[in-house]
């Protein structure tokens, strides 16, 4: 993580407000109050631990969508320096209120997969469901020893995806697999939209019994063309997956399932 950029909370990764195809999110906005605390491109990507090549050509890329950002200034007796424009401020404030639109949601949905631990690496697991192999984080309650978990031993489990962290892709865009080995990927179809003023959970079908659910905003429906029926690529970080084993959950060997499954709404 760059240096001046704290954690990233659920919201932070849904929050984008797009234009022309060009999507303004959390680092952006740090970019941007960056420059405005430290007067230039050059030391607000100091700050932030980028390089000013890199800083210099997302702001352009963000100023051929959503005009000037930066008024750049030379000389004067202070110096010269960079301020953001009226359009930067307000882009920022944009970008704040869906965050918090994001953050105060209430009953953010969550889906749970049923299925069973193949194995482990470390802190992450690969759980067999019925919309094909994922990984997650292995939840490792007490009596659960480290031999169970090696050798997948049947342990049964249910693996919880929040909304906020599951990303929509059009399949023509998505990233390939290969360039996505941090991420579990599948390729669904929208079942149900329930939109909202600012953000819209989308129901999406992944082959499982359980649909994966993706809160998305109200521009990304419109720019991605969501409706029920359409193809997508839904995507989430394995880091954002956990995989808790389920007392008295039986697997079966024949189809790798687990039963009852299903969708959850958790507060925040």
């Amino acid at each position: 993580m760059s240096r001046g950029e704290g954690p990233e909370s659920a919201a932070d990764a849904s929050a984008v407000v797009e234009r022309d195809d060009v999507a303004f999110g959390r680092e952006d906005a740090a970019l941007l109050r960056a420059i405005a605390a430290r007067g230039s491109v050059s030391g607000a990507a100091r700050e932030l631990g980028r390089s000013r090549a890199r800083a210099t050509t997302r702001l352009q890329d963000l100023e051929s969508a959503f005009g000037e950002l930066v008024v750049r200034r030379r000389g004067g007796s202070d110096g010269g320096g960079s301020l953001l424009t009226d359009a930067a401020t307000a882009l920022l404030a944009r970008f704040d209120r869906l965050r918090a639109n994001l953050d105060g949601t209430a009953g953010v949905a969550e889906s749970v997969l049923p299925g069973r631990l193949v194995g482990t690496t470390g802190e992450l697991g690969t759980v067999e469901t019925g919309a094909g192999r994922l990984r997650a984080l292995v939840v490792r309650p007490e009596g659960y020893t480290e031999e169970r978990y090696t050798n997948g031993g049947g342990v049964g489990v249910e693996v919880s995806v929040r909304a906020s962290a599951v990303t929509l892709h059009d399949p023509d865009d998505a990233p390939a697999g290969a360039a996505t080995s941090a991420r579990n990927r599948f390729v669904g179809r929208v079942e149900a939209i329930d939109e909202g003023v600012a953000v819209s959970h989308v129901t999406v079908h992944v082959g499982d019994s359980t649909p994966l659910v993706a809160l998305v905003t109200r521009d990304s429906v419109d720019r991605l063309g969501l409706e029920p029926g359409r193809e997508v690529v839904a995507s989430f970080k394995a880091t954002a997956t956990r995989a808790v084993p389920v007392d008295g959950a039986v697997a079966d060997d024949d189809d790798n399932e687990v039963t009852g499954g299903r969708a959850v709404e958790s507060g925040g």
